[in-house]
């Protein structure tokens, strides 16, 4: 097993076709837990890692940047910063006041110097706006995006859960301001929610931006480990604190229970695991950089290690294309996707 390497847009920075999520670390999985899974992941040549200063998922205000902490304690015990490509985002509430959330200069700098503290490190190697704020003009966070490059705070800058139009629109800004551009794009994408294959995927391709996949695994849906008719267990992603309901909401209907019984019958027919196919598929997939793969435990990297040698013959990726098709259309929301 051997992971790819892939430029991140037209940058040259080269990334692990995998990157570690780390966003149920200080809450579904405590320090000891985390720290095992980021020494499998980083030992398996995972050395992209994901974060937020809002993280760990499912958390109140009383938790942000809980999962910064550890990572930051991780680095230091391991003495391995320089050999992290290490990503965080902003945008998420931090705190109770009006500034304390949002794409506002004031906002940027104090997250970033929040992050860069409880991170333990003088640079982020790629720094992400979590989501679009329609408060703030896009001229104003592009700006502040710039200085923290030019100071040598961030080496590059990405967003998530951008739609294509809003994207388009960045890309056209910080062209006519002369300001850093947006490298990369981290939006959601699996066999089940395909929405940004009609615009935003060509797009990045024609402009060449990095595609950093979140959700590859549809939050372990898509390993036909739940059943159709059962509540969601205590503990697990889809009763996750206050991120459950998200989750129950995106995927968590007998149209998707359906399709997924029926693919993890013929994948496990062919001998093959449910989890790398998924995986797979979205790595074969035009445009994407890396996937971004979480776990609660260690072992539960290893499906995804898995995808990196399967190869999908005309057969298994016609099974995984099945899948979309017979789900019912639902509207695609703005802003966090």
């Amino acid at each position: 097993m051997a992971l790819e390497d892939r430029a991140l847009g037209r940058t040259g920075l080269q990334v692990p076709e995998l990157c570690l999520g780390t966003m149920t670390f200080g809450f579904q999985c405590d320090q000891e837990t985390s720290f095992a899974i980021l020494n499998r992941a980083f030992d398996s040549g995972i050395r992209f890692v994901d974060s937020a200063d809002v993280y760990p998922l499912g958390g109140s205000l009383e938790t942000v940047g809980r999962t910064e902490e550890i990572l930051g304690r991780w680095m230091r015990e391991r003495k391995n910063r320089d050999s992290v490509i290490l990503a965080t985002k902003c945008a998420g509430t931090m705190g109770p006041g009006p500034n304390d959330v949002g794409l506002s200069r004031f906002h940027i700098q104090h997250a970033i110097e929040a992050s860069l503290r409880r991170l333990g490190t003088d640079t982020i190697d790629l720094y992400q706006v979590h989501s679009f704020d329609p408060r703030t003009p896009i001229e104003e966070t592009l700006r502040a995006l710039e200085d923290i490059v030019r100071s040598g705070k961030a080496r590059y800058i990405g967003c998530s859960n951008y739609s294509a139009w809003r994207l388009a629109q960045a890309i056209s800004t910080s062209e006519r301001l002369g300001t850093a551009r947006y490298d990369s794009v981290q939006p959601r994408y699996n066999l089940l929610y395909r929405e940004i294959e009609t615009e935003l995927l060509p797009l990045c391709r024609s402009e060449g931006l990095g595609v950093i996949v979140y959700n590859p695994m549809a939050g372990g849906f898509l390993s036909g480990k739940y059943t159709k008719g059962d509540d969601p267990w205590e503990g697990g992603r889809f009763q996750l604190g206050t991120a459950g309901r998200r989750y129950q909401q995106r995927y968590w209907h007998d149209a998707q229970f359906d399709a997924v019984d029926s693919f993890r019958e013929e994948i496990t027919a062919r001998g093959q695991t449910p989890a790398a196919v998924a995986i797979a598929w979205v790595l074969a997939q035009p445009g994407v950089t890396s996937a971004i793969v979480g776990a609660s435990s260690p072992d539960q990297l290893g499906a995804s290690l898995e995808a990196v040698d399967l190869e999908l013959d005309d057969e298994l990726k016609k099974i995984c294309d099945q899948m979309w098709w017979t789900i019912p259309r639902r509207p695609v929301l703005e802003g966090y996707r």
